[in-house]
């Protein structure tokens, strides 16, 4: 998985040697902290599913942060007044523009990288403790949140960032988790061209971090996980249910941007 990724990443380091100092082949495979995780769901038919979510772990934090800098010193370097200098932007057709595109891509694809890996490693696990054989099927559902991609809506050619969304065009099968305790969804995209054909990643937070774990008691975060294998102590109360909207409410409020496939039921839930 490492090699054809690391001849790409010695590329944008030449020009980037800031990168070389994360930790990007010590982080692949693992899982990350905040809301990545990994879960053993039940669907409504009792079937097994593994569902994990992780990221491009430090190396993507750093591509993003370097090169919000440097757009903000082009725009100085331009002249180019704005309202807010977090509004700062590449021009197309420039050297940051495309050195940003190819970052940001290997960047995705480490990502998956990095879950195919770990999925990988998940089902060696349960093969050590389940002594019945099992297949692991089949079709596994991949899908990125919080990217770039180059697609085509209403006639034009455009760059499509979507943040806390996934992709959800006219078929295209996708992943919507709730919280740990709650439910999450299989979906499948309708193709809502005025959402220029995307959907909520997940439920999304109602409270910051530090407001969840000066909120929720530890008692609270035990009765909302009952049922889930999980961690228990306040070291995840920032990532307890009573943190996050109620996943019911946002696919009610997306029922036009998809198709509900499978419903599945936390019954492992492993924190990094």
């Amino acid at each position: 998985a490492w090699a054809p990724l690391s001849a790409r990443f010695d590329r944008i380091t030449d020009k980037y040697p800031r990168f070389k100092k994360t930790n990007n082949i010590k982080h692949l495979g693992t899982l990350g902290t905040g809301n990545h995780f990994i879960e053993l769901c039940l669907d409504t038919e009792d079937r097994v599913w593994v569902m994990l979510h992780s990221g491009s772990r430090g190396v993507g934090n750093a591509i993003g942060s370097q090169f919000i800098e440097l757009a903000k010193k082009d725009m100085r370097k331009w002249h180019i007044n704005l309202p807010d200098q977090n509004l700062a932007y590449f021009p197309e057709g420039t050297d940051h523009f495309d050195d940003y595109v190819e970052a940001v891509g290997w960047a995705q694809d480490f990502a998956a990288a990095n879950r195919q890996m770990m999925m990988k490693n998940v089902i060696k696990a349960l093969r050590s403790q389940i002594a019945k054989p099992f297949d692991a099927e089949m079709e596994a559902i991949n899908c990125h949140h919080n990217y770039v991609n180059r697609e085509r809506h209403f006639g034009e050619d455009v760059l499509v960032t979507r943040k806390g969304a996934v992709r959800a065009s006219k078929g295209m099968m996708g992943i919507i988790p709730g919280s740990m305790g709650a439910k999450s969804f299989i979906v499948r995209g309708l193709g809502n061209r005025e959402a220029f054909e995307s959907c909520s990643h997940g439920a999304g937070r109602v409270m910051s971090r530090t407001e969840a774990k000066k909120a929720v008691s530890i008692e609270e975060h035990i009765e909302d996980t009952k049922g889930v294998e999980c961690r228990k102590d306040i070291g995840v109360l920032d990532e307890t249910p009573k943190a996050y909207k109620p996943i019911e409410a946002v696919m009610a409020a997306q029922d036009d941007l998809v198709e509900i496939v499978h419903t599945l039921k936390q019954v492992v839930c492993v924190k990094g």
